[in-house]
């Protein structure tokens, strides 16, 4: 039975559990190096990552395992997955990763991986570090003829979810079937399709291969989701799952930033529906004493009251600063930002 979603994913069977704890908003983002091997045309890794040794925890940038435990424990993560570039290019460094990872956080912490490197020792190591689910991404030039590759060797032996994880390319749905059906032969315990999207750095390939866009507020390419869906209906049997662009942005990162807001917001801070946090701001010259001003003439308790010297301003519920901003002689605004560490603000509100 196909099972819809929302934003227009589905799937059939059972999906893999890194993609329920991605559903749910639950999962760290680990891009671990930026550097690959494999080329894909398609690749929308920015271009400040392609190809280069650097780490993003979610959206942050970190540096050694610090800011990687830092952005975990702020969101509170039930479970990371690792990404790039490719991190079988660092093997080193990535079993590293994991074993700090499930000694960090335990063994219930699940790790899943993205790799285009189907090597059946590297993937032994991987499993040995605690790696729970790993998902390979073929490059399209193996697609006809996976059987070829160590594929079939690694499930066979392997004692962690195996998968493929590949983008749904509007004129490639024969290449698609066979590597579906090959791979499902194989044994392979889930098959994701994603939705085809451009990016910045992948925008040439709308000219050479002719896409044309879904629609003016998606990243989508148009026939994209038409042959993933064709393909879900195709494979009874076969736990398969197609994962909508819209999905990822909708439901994937808004879960995450609503987890992480909820995890960091002050007492005086409000969440919005969509993870972002709200907070009144009060600028003065002398921040003590309008610190005291709000106590002693507004009532404000100091537990809705912060001042923060880094931003030369004091923090406070946005209703309190609705309510008496008029009556201040301080510069006055309810701002919105996200809860991320470089706490992005996305709108200011004058009052």
């Amino acid at each position: 039975m196909i099972r819809k979603m929302k934003c227009g994913s589905l799937y059939r069977g059972d999906l893999a559990d890194g993609c329920e704890h991605c559903m749910n908003g639950s999962k760290m983002v680990l891009f671990l190096t930026g550097v690959c091997a494999t080329g894909c045309f398609y690749c929308p890794v920015s271009d400040e990552k392609r190809g280069r040794n650097v780490t993003y925890a979610n959206e942050q940038k970190v540096h050694g395992n610090e800011g990687i435990i830092a952005e975990a424990e702020s969101m509170d993560a039930a479970g990371t997955g690792i990404t790039g570039g490719d991190p079988l290019l660092d093997i080193g460094r990535t079993t590293d990763t994991i074993r700090m990872l499930k000694e960090r956080f335990g063994k219930e912490h699940h790790i899943h991986l993205y790799t285009s490197t189907i090597d059946p020792d590297k993937a032994a190591m991987l499993e040995a570090a605690g790696l729970d689910e790993i998902r390979f991404h073929p490059p399209v030039g193996v697609w006809e003829n996976i059987g070829t590759t160590n594929l079939s060797k690694i499930i066979s032996s392997a004692k962690m979810d195996i998968g493929i994880e590949v983008p749904a390319i509007p004129d490639l749905m024969p290449q698609l079937e066979k590597l579906i059906s090959d791979v499902s032969s194989f044994g392979a315990d889930f098959i994701n399709l994603n939705e085809l999207e451009f990016s910045e750095s992948n925008w040439s390939m709308m000219d050479s291969k002719k896409y044309e866009l879904k629609d003016e507020l998606s990243s989508a390419i148009l026939g994209s989701e038409k042959v993933a869906k064709q393909l879900v209906k195709k494979f009874s049997g076969v736990n398969i799952h197609f994962c909508s662009s819209s999905f990822k942005d909708s439901v994937q990162l808004r879960k995450r930033l609503i987890r992480t807001a909820e995890r960091i917001a002050c007492e005086y801070d409000v969440v919005t529906e969509d993870g972002t946090i709200l907070k009144g701001i009060v600028y003065a010259d002398d921040l003590d004493g309008a610190a005291m001003l709000l106590r002693n003439e507004y009532d404000v308790p100091d537990a809705l009251m912060f001042i923060n010297l880094a931003k030369k301003r004091i923090e406070t519920a946005p209703w309190i600063v609705e309510e008496i901003a008029d009556e201040l002689p301080f510069k006055c605004y309810v701002i919105e930002e996200y809860p991320t560490a470089d706490r992005l603000e996305v709108e200011r509100i004058p009052l």
